[in-house]
């Protein structure tokens, strides 16, 4: 869809269904242009430093070809311990993870960034805003029949550490602290802030 916020163009550089559907709850107008880049992390990349980095890069690479605009973008990955949980390959992959989260807290970290025309801050590029949102998340303790039938579902294979708090993956979830939506793949509180800071007028915004 073309559309803009005001006389300001906003741009979602994320093919994910979700991120759309959240951004489109907060009466935002925007249109979609997905950002097709390598997202394997660097040789000891921190997990904050790895979502960071790509949410630049996203922002950044469609800000190439949709001058004036500004460009939304963000990556979500999920922390255990010190090791990054990325997206499930098969159901296989899925049981695994869900073994590992069982019972245990874990880290959801998603780097937004904003590229565009305006703004500075100390190691963004002109243009550029963006910040780091951490949720944690504790597993109920999980039985092999629950683990087997989530895995069955095929809900989790897009999902970054395996499961979708918004879907059937509800019911694994004992509690969160922090941003639920940052969960989700997109902290809407967060993001605002960031569209306010670069000046973007929101819909409550006066003329």
């Amino acid at each position: 869809m073309h559309t803009s916020v005001g006389q300001t163009r906003l741009v979602l550089a994320s093919a994910s269904p979700r991120r759309r559907e959240l951004l489109g709850q907060l009466g935002l107008a925007f249109d979609v242009s997905a950002a097709d880049i390598d997202e394997t992390p660097h040789q000891g990349e921190a997990a904050t430093a790895y979502v960071l980095r790509l949410a630049r890069e996203k922002a950044r690479t469609v800000a190439t070809r949709t001058p004036g605009a500004w460009v939304l973008a963000a990556d979500t990955t999920v922390v255990l311990g010190d090791e990054l949980l990325g997206k499930p390959h098969d159901a296989a992959e899925v049981r695994d993870m869900m073994r590992r989260l069982s019972g245990r807290t874990h880290e959801v970290q998603t780097g937004v960034a904003l590229a565009g025309p305006g703004g500075e801050h100390p190691g963004e590029h002109p243009g550029e805003h963006s910040m780091v949102v951490r949720t944690r998340v504790t597993f109920r303790p999980l039985g092999e029949g629950e683990i087997a039938w989530y895995a069955s579902t095929g809900e989790s294979l897009d999902k970054a550490g395996g499961y979708a708090i918004q879907g059937k993956g509800g019911f694994l979830v004992a509690g969160i602290e922090g941003s639920p939506t940052n969960v989700i793949g997109l902290p809407l509180g967060e993001t605002l802030e960031l569209l306010a800071r670069a000046g973007v007028p929101l819909p409550w915004s006066k003329p």
